[in-house]
């Protein structure tokens, strides 16, 4: 079944023409020879990692189309701290040689079957999951035994063509630019975090991080109508984001911890009040990863902590939606387009903390 997300205020008359694109049988093999979408490329073009911090430019034959599979040329790719950690320390689940990337927004050339039609807008839930083991059944299939991550497991975004399963695109309304659909997918993980945190209207939430992770959170909490408060000691951010460079002492109902920071921990446990929620979003150094913590306050104020890591393919279109309808800004925290040949840039701005969001051009010339 495809995923699909809907527009606020359009008739439903414009959707069915111009946004839930119609399935239908395409065909199979390379691109570009007697499929449906011909004249396609043969050559694609894309960054390789071989290791790390080692990565290059290199020109293939454009992927070939399985049954099941569809072809989207990559009109934009995102760049966050989850691919500066691939690239410059390794991560659990790359496979390499690998052209990694998990954020992506394209057009679909052809399907191997049913798939959207040639030319659809769509946005790439980045995860391929079984759905038949226990967790899939219970909706969680971002954490699917057989789960495998475009850019990780497969090849991903980093490049002007990419191979998908169909079933993981989600068709765009045509209003919504690309540059904000890409952030379907930080923000896709943002909602993840606050549904397991049981997030109710008018809680207090709480977020460590003033960076685009914890922006998006923030704001996806005040659009499911929760207070909100953010702590980040960088002055700019801080000041960005309308926060504190430290707690207060006011205690929350829910904390999200946006940073890969063990003090950032240590205070949203103290902050957290009676039966409030801890979100465990960002990872930790494995050296830093095993953390004390005060098991008598858990148990007297019956609190409890949850790790989020993700997303599920329905958040997808959920997050669509909220952008869409203008409930999650997402324009302004775009600081750096740059040509996806210029990789490096890139990651110097992210592990810098120079910028917000940087966003990937796979049509900018070659170098």
């Amino acid at each position: 079944m495809a995923l699909t997300a809907s527009r606020r205020g359009t008739t439903q008359k414009r959707r069915k023409s111009n946004f839930l694109s119609p399935y239908f049988g395409g065909t199979c093999g390379p691109a570009g020879v007697g499929s449906v979408f011909a004249g396609v490329p043969m050559e694609n073009c894309g960054i390789e990692v071989t290791g790390l911090d080692a990565f290059t430019v290199v020109r293939r034959p454009v992927p070939v189309v399985q049954p099941g599979e569809s072809l989207v040329r990559v009109t934009v790719t995102g760049l966050c701290r989850t691919d500066l950690k691939l690239l410059r320390a390794g991560h659990r689940d790359l496979v390499l040689p690998r052209i990694p990337g998990e954020e992506a927004v394209g057009v679909v050339e052809t399907s191997c079957g049913e798939g959207p039609l040639p030319g659809t807008r769509v946005w790439v839930y980045p995860g391929q999951w079984c759905g038949q083991c226990p967790t899939c059944r219970a909706g969680a299939e971002n954490l699917c035994r057989s789960m495998r991550i475009m850019g990780f497991h497969r090849d991903g975004g980093f490049a002007r063509y990419v191979v998908v399963p169909s079933k993981t695109l989600v068709p765009l309304p045509a209003d919504l630019p690309d540059t904000e659909a890409i952030f379907a997918e930080p923000l896709s993980c943002c909602l993840n975090a606050l549904e397991l945190a049981r997030l109710r209207p008018n809680e207090q939430v709480c977020v460590w991080g003033a960076g685009t992770a914890g922006t998006l959170v923030a704001r996806a909490a005040r659009a499911l109508a929760a207070r909100v408060g953010v702590i980040d000691p960088d002055p700019v951010r801080c000041e960005r984001a309308g926060g504190l460079p430290r707690p207060d002492g006011s205690l929350c109902d829910v904390a999200v911890v946006a940073v890969g920071d063990p003090t950032a921990y240590q205070e949203a446990m103290n902050c957290l009040g009676p039966r409030g929620r801890l979100v465990v979003f960002s990872g930790l150094a494995p050296v830093q990863a095993l953390q004390p913590a005060d098991f008598n306050r858990l148990h007297y104020y019956e609190q409890t902590l949850v790790g989020a890591y993700g997303c599920a393919p329905r958040h997808g279109p959920q997050a669509i939606n909220l952008i869409a309808a203008g409930a999650v800004p997402v324009a302004d925290l775009v600081t750096h387009y740059l040509p996806l040949w210029d990789l490096s840039t890139g990651l110097d701005i992210v592990a810098q903390r120079t910028g917000l969001k940087v966003l990937l051009d796979p049509w900018s010339p070659l170098p």
